[in-house]
C-alpha cells in the first residue's frame, strides 16, 4: 500500500509540474473583434454603424445566430439585408463581422433533401452533414474553358424535343401567363432525367407554401428526388433569402458540373427573385429605374445564367443546363423583366393561355417559340423529321386563321388543316407522362408519312398511343441508332414505318376524297 501511495504521489507531483511549465510559457493572444451596432431595423434589411473595415457583400452576425449580408457600403453606415427572422432585432443590438461571404453547403450528401438557401433542412431528415462548402456568388466559368452544346436533354415532351431542342449546356427560358403550365414542364424534365445520369436542382423562390409540396410530392412519387436537390425560399421568407436562393442553388449545381457531371437546373420563378430584389433596393435607399427596379436588375440576372455552361473535356467535361421560369402578364412578353431574360437566354418556350384553354397540353406556342441552339443540339434522328414537321405546323396555323372566316377552300388546303390538326394532337401530352425517343420517333416519322391523316380526329390519342406501344417492338440496333449522332437510314425508317402501320391498322378510316 505504501509504494502504491508513493508511486501516486510522484505522478501527482510530475503532472502539477509540467502544468507550471505549460502556463509559464502560455502567451495570451489578443483576437481583435470589430463590432458594430444596430441604428435600425426594417422589413428584412437593418442599418449598422461602425464597423469600418467591413467589405462588401461580407456576411455579418446578428444576435440570435442570425446573419445578414452587408450590401450599401457607405462612409456613416452600412446597408444590410437580412436572411431569417429579424424580428427579434432591436436598435442597439451588436453585430459582428465573420470575415466571410455567404457560401452554402455542396457535395452528394444534399441529394434526396429539401434545403433552405443557407443549406438548412426543411424534410425533417436531420442536419445536412456536407463536408464542403461554395460561395453562392461565384465568377462564370471563361469563354476558354467552355465547350459547344452538342448533346440534347431529353425533356421527354414531344412538342420540345422535336420541335425547340434544349442542349446539356443551354440557358432555355419558359415564359407565359400564371396558371399555363410552366412549372409542369420543368417537373416533366426532370421526370425524364431519371437513369440518364443527369442530376437536378429546383428552385422554388417566392413560391406558396402548397404549390413547393406539390412539386416535391410529385418528384417523391416518381422517384426523382433520388437525384434531385430541391431548394426552396417560400413566399412568406424574408426577401433577402428569396434573393439569395438561386445563387445557392447554382452553387449546389456547379459543383457536380464541376465534378464532370451533367446538371439540369430550374428556377421557379425569376419574376418573384427579380420583385425581391427590387423590395430589397427601395429599402435600402438605391435609385429606382424602370418599373422601380434598380438599374443592376438585368445584371443580377445575367452573372446568375452565364454559370450555366458546357465545360470543355479538360475541365471534366460537366454541363449546367438552366431552365428559368418567368411569369408574364396578359401575354405580354415585351415587359420588362421577360424581354431581359429573353435577351440574355438561348431562346424561350412560350405557354399560350388559349391553347391552354382549348386543352392543348403542354400549352407550348411553336411559332413564339424558339432555340437558338437548335439542331447543333438534337439526334439526327430528329433532325430528319423536324424540320417538315414545324414547317406543316406553321402552315396549318396559318391556314387555320383564314378557315375561321368561313371561306371556300380548296382540296389541297383542307388537307393541309387535316394534317396540321394531327400533328397537333400528337404533340399533345399529360402531364408526369415523360415520353422515350423511341416512341418519340415513332409517333413523329409516322406524321411526316401522313399515316395519321386517314384517323377520325375523335379517336387519336387512341391512336397516337397505340404507335407508342408498338414502339417496343422496334429492334435494339434502331432504338442504339437513336441515340448516335448518325442519321437515320432508309431502312430504319421503314422499320419504323411499317411497326407504327401494323398499330394504326385497327382504326376506323376517313372516306377518301
Amino acid at each position: 500500500m505504501n509504494r502504491a501511495s508513493e508511486s501516486l504521489q510522484s505522478l501527482f507531483e510530475r503532472t502539477f509540474a509540467e502544468i507550471g511549465q505549460v502556463r509559464e510559457a502560455f502567451t495570451p493572444r489578443l483576437t481583435p473583434r470589430e463590432v458594430g451596432t444596430i441604428t435600425n431595423v426594417s422589413t428584412g434589411i437593418a442599418k449598422v454603424s461602425g464597423l469600418p473595415s467591413v467589405g462588401s457583400e461580407e456576411l455579418l452576425k446578428f444576435p440570435g445566430g442570425l446573419f445578414g449580408i452587408a450590401f450599401n457600403v457607405d462612409e456613416e453606415e452600412i446597408g444590410v439585408v437580412l436572411l431569417g427572422d429579424y424580428w427579434q432585432l432591436h436598435a442597439g443590438d451588436e453585430v459582428e463581422r465573420t470575415g466571410r461571404v455567404m457560401d452554402v453547403a455542396v457535395g452528394d450528401e444534399l441529394l434526396g433533401r429539401v434545403v433552405d438557401p443557407l443549406g438548412r433542412p426543411l424534410d425533417g431528415n436531420g442536419p445536412v452533414s456536407a463536408s464542403k462548402r461554395l460561395p453562392i456568388e461565384r465568377a462564370a466559368a471563361p469563354i476558354m474553358s467552355r465547350a459547344p452544346v452538342t448533346v440534347p436533354l431529353q425533356t421527354g415532351l414531344k412538342v420540345i424535343d422535336a420541335l425547340i431542342p434544349v442542349g446539356r449546356g443551354q440557358r432555355e427560358l419558359i415564359l407565359g401567363d400564371r396558371q399555363t403550365g410552366k412549372t409542369a414542364i420543368a417537373i416533366d424534365a426532370i421526370l425524364n432525367q431519371r437513369g440518364k445520369n443527369v442530376l437536378c436542382v429546383y428552385c422554388a423562390i417566392g413560391q406558396r407554401a402548397s404549390a413547393v409540396a406539390k412539386a416535391i410530392a410529385n418528384l417523391r412519387e416518381k422517384g426523382a428526388m433520388d437525384y434531385t436537390v430541391v431548394v426552396v425560399a417560400e413566399g412568406n421568407d424574408p426577401p433577402g433569402l428569396a434573393y439569395i436562393a438561386p445563387y445557392a442553388a447554382t452553387s449546389i449545381a456547379e459543383h457536380f458540373m464541376e465534378a464532370g457531371r451533367d446538371v439540369l437546373i430550374v428556377y421557379d420563378d425569376l419574376t418573384q427573385h427579380a420583385r425581391a430584389y427590387r423590395e430589397l433596393s427601395l429599402l435600402l435607399r438605391r435609385p429606382p429605374g424602370r418599373e422601380a427596379f434598380p438599374g443592376d436588375i438585368f445584371f443580377i440576372h445575367s452573372r446568375l445564367l452565364e454559370r450555366a455552361t458546357h465545360l470543355a473535356s479538360e475541365h471534366g467535361g460537366g454541363s449546367l443546363t438552366a431552365l428559368p421560369i418567368i411569369e408574364t402578364e396578359s401575354q405580354n412578353i415585351s415587359a420588362y423583366i421577360p424581354t431581359n431574360l429573353i435577351s440574355i437566354t438561348d431562346g424561350q418556350i412560350y405557354l399560350s393561355p388559349s391553347l391552354f384553354e382549348l386543352g392543348v397540353l403542354p400549352a407550348v406556342d411553336v411559332g413564339k417559340s424558339v432555340s437558338r441552339v437548335g439542331g447543333k443540339a438534337q439526334r439526327a434522328a430528329y433532325r430528319a423529321v423536324a424540320g417538315e414537321l414545324k414547317l406543316a405546323y406553321a402552315q396549318f396555323e396559318e391556314l387555320e386563321t383564314f378557315a375561321r372566316f368561313g371561306a371556300r377552300l380548296d382540296a389541297s388546303t383542307r388537307k393541309i388543316i387535316e394534317h396540321g390538326r394531327r400533328i397537333r394532337a400528337c404533340l399533345k401530352q399529360s402531364e408526369f407522362v415523360p415520353v422515350s425517343v423511341p416512341e418519340q420517333l415513332a409517333v413523329l416519322l409516322a406524321l411526316t408519312a401522313d399515316l395519321f391523316d386517314s384517323v377520325p380526329l375523335e379517336r387519336m390519342a387512341e391512336a397516337e398511343r397505340a404507335v407508342r406501344e408498338a414502339a417496343a417492338a422496334i429492334p435494339a440496333e434502331v432504338c442504339a441508332r437513336f441515340e448516335t449522332a448518325e442519321k437515320l437510314d432508309e431502312a430504319d425508317r421503314q422499320t419504323v414505318l411499317q411497326i407504327a402501320r401494323q398499330s394504326l391498322a385497327g382504326f376506323q378510316s376517313l372516306p377518301q376524297s
